[in-house]
């Protein structure tokens, strides 16, 4: 599962906003716990979460919370749950100005990481810091910059492969 993941989709684009939402919304149910537990309740958040459309999860109220905190299939954490609903309001919040994926987007550095071991690879940057202030600002929560961080490196904004991996610039964002 995690090879599958690695292999195929952490580090591609995703430029759509169901899609960046989900990611972003996973990315925050991960703080604190590992990917792999993340990945394995993946299909139960997405049907919990409805498929992680925006504009139905910012619709959500107190019985839908009440609805997640009993379901056992996903993260049962309130803090996260209605930090969810919380973006997806201002996920649609955003979409007056260009959008959660233009948002997100603007915040690609000038260039990516090279890491030559794991020990080199970042955890936050500039850039991760700038994108949750930035978010935080437009009324999301739980977008920490080591969140967005992972955020980052998950949509291929960042490449952080490691310098000679079969997956560095495969994303075709980054050429090295």
């Amino acid at each position: 599962m995690m090879q599958d993941y690695y292999d195929t989709e952490w580090g591609m684009p995703v430029r759509d906003e169901r899609g960046m939402f989900e990611r972003l919304s996973l990315e925050a149910f991960q703080s604190g716990l590992s990917w792999a537990t993340i990945l394995r309740k993946r299909p139960a958040f997405r049907r919990a979460f409805d498929e992680f459309d925006p504009d139905t999860v910012a619709a959500y109220d107190e019985a839908d919370v009440e609805r997640l905190m009993a379901d056992a299939a996903i993260v049962r954490n309130l803090s996260k749950i209605r930090a969810t609903i919380t973006n997806a309001r201002a996920t649609v919040g955003l979409r007056e100005r260009g959008g959660l994926v233009e948002f997100v987007w603007s915040f690609q550095p000038e260039s990516t990481p090279e890491p030559r071991s794991i020990e080199e690879v970042p955890t936050t940057s500039p850039e991760s810091l700038a994108l949750a202030k930035a978010l935080r600002k437009e009324g999301f929560a739980f977008v920490g910059p080591t969140t967005m961080f992972a955020l980052m490196e998950a949509v291929g904004i960042v490449d952080t492969h490691l310098v000679g991996s079969h997956r560095r610039g495969s994303s075709g964002v980054w050429t090295t």
